[in-house]
């Protein structure tokens, strides 16, 4: 809406928003991970939890990934593009 100041600051309920989201998804991103080693453990019945151990490590490195994805494409909006769709390059 021509006028809205709303579009050039967000509200703090939708900062808290954008930091739960990625908090949530680093954790779930590692549980993930942690279950696809366990179940893959599990069915090939293996001594010692490498799949566990793998899967755990990918899901982290896939939490970061995601939390820095996140961050550089909020630092790169301008205030006014919060509501704009984002564009693939």
């Amino acid at each position: 809406m021509p006028g809205n100041n709303n579009e050039k600051e967000k509200s703090p309920f939708r900062l808290l928003l954008d930091a739960s989201e990625l908090g949530i998804n680093f954790i779930v991103s590692i549980l993930v991970g942690l279950a696809i080693g366990y179940f893959l453990d599990k069915a090939f019945h293996t001594s010692f939890p490498w799949f566990k151990i793998f899967f755990l490590l990918m899901g982290i490195a896939a939490g970061f990934k995601e939390i820095i994805k996140k961050t550089v494409q909020k630092d790169t909006e301008k205030p006014g593009d919060a509501s704009k769709p984002d564009e693939k390059k």
